[in-house]
């Protein structure tokens, strides 16, 4: 690991650079803004994949900087991929998913603050999205197996204080995505070939609950199959979502689903385990989404339309959208105040991957740090 020198100053971006695709509308969710510095600082740990990096970034009064870089991985000569990554319930551990694994991937932990490595277990082939259940301590992840032959794959349980596999069960097609609901006893994750969103029970370490995607969906419950869902196609023969990711589901049980092939934004209400409404994403490629504390703003991006879409909740529309500095933007995660989105953005060839932040009052890009090839996952963390 290494201290960075790299440092960039507070700026508010010009809006005429930033608003050629924004719509604001007279949004409810939009105030007018000073863009002042924050009054605080915040932490974010994000994966560079294609340099087998963990950058940790401050941003702050004083503007943005990459504080350290750490090394991840297992075999040097070989890049491994850092994908998925989050912080522990109390913010004392970070854990990395190590993706393409020799051949299976493996999920490595380390301590906040000081980066120690602690330890790291093999699970299934390239783990992606993991959560950990504040009640439990256990930590899910999805073996996505993104280039193998499309058949049914697993999630994995780890057991965080000896960092030991503890069970595999088979979730479905793809698997991306996961998130524990508030009480740790069910964790949400999509199947990105089956257009699915399952439900499962993560004391019984088993899929519940299957909700099909597309123009109409259907649930199924127990174990289910894949029979009814053929490769590329979703419910009744329809074209393909390929649903990306799911938010935690909210106070009131709803959850928030990205559709990269299908363009739209499923939120599914768990309790009644339907869609209850289906909003049609005016950029391509949604792929990831966060949603802001007081739960009235949803932040995307656009993996295929290059930008960051900003939704009101309440009124189900995209108020503004933001092109990103480099193409292929991918995790976005919300401060915990609801102040500033971090998004993080590939980038392509040889070019760094780049964190980005917005305020999410102004709908304005703020600040922005280069970092290593291919940024991927994000996960804040908030020292004690």
């Amino acid at each position: 690991m290494h201290k960075s020198t790299c440092r960039q100053p507070w700026t508010a971006v010009p809006s005429t650079l930033l608003l050629a695709f924004a719509v604001f509308a007279g949004s409810a969710l939009h105030a007018e803004s000073d863009l002042t510095p924050p009054s605080r600082e915040y932490y974010a740990y994000v994966c560079a994949e294609s340099e087998d990096e963990v950058a940790l970034v401050r941003f702050g009064p004083s503007g943005i900087e990459v504080t350290k870089t750490i090394t991840v991985g297992s075999f040097p000569a070989e890049t491994e991929g850092p994908h998925g990554i989050n912080i522990s319930p109390g913010g004392r551990y970070w854990y990395v998913s190590i993706a393409h694994g020799n051949p299976f991937g493996s999920i490595h932990k380390y301590e906040t603050g000081t980066d120690e490595w602690l330890g790291d277990v093999r699970v299934g082939m390239f783990p992606a999205t993991l959560d950990v259940a504040a009640t439990t301590g256990l930590l899910f992840v999805v073996n996505s197996d993104f280039y193998g032959d499309h058949v049914p794959s697993t999630i994995s349980v780890v057991e965080t204080s000896t960092m030991t596999e503890i069970a595999q069960f088979e979730s479905g097609t793809m698997p991306h995505g996961a998130r524990f609901s508030r009480d740790g006893r069910k964790l949400y994750s999509v199947n990105m070939m089956d257009d699915e969103l399952v439900e499962i029970d993560a004391l019984r370490f088993e899929v519940g609950r299957r909700l099909k995607l597309g123009r109409t969906a259907h649930s199924t419950s127990g174990h289910g199959d894949h029979a009814d869902s053929p490769t590329g196609h979703g419910a009744h023969g329809q074209p393909s979502v390929e649903p990306s990711w799911v938010t935690p589901p909210t106070a009131g049980g709803l959850v928030y689903i990205t559709a990269l092939s299908g363009n739209a934004i499923y939120e599914v209400d768990t309790s009644a385990w339907e869609v209850s409404r289906r909003l049609e994403t005016p950029a391509p490629g949604p792929y990831n989404a966060a949603v802001a504390p007081d739960e009235r703003l949803l932040v995307a991006t656009y993996k295929k339309g290059d930008s960051v879409g900003f939704w009101d909740l309440e009124e189900g529309r995209e108020v503004a959208r933001v092109p990103t500095t480099r193409r292929i933007p991918h995790g976005v995660a919300i401060t915990s105040d609801g102040r500033f989105s971090l998004v993080t953005v590939e980038g392509v060839g040889g070019e760094p991957g780049v964190v980005e932040v917005y305020d999410n009052g102004a709908f304005r890009r703020v600040a922005q740090i280069d970092i290593g090839k291919q940024a991927g996952g994000i996960a804040l963390w908030e020292p004690n």
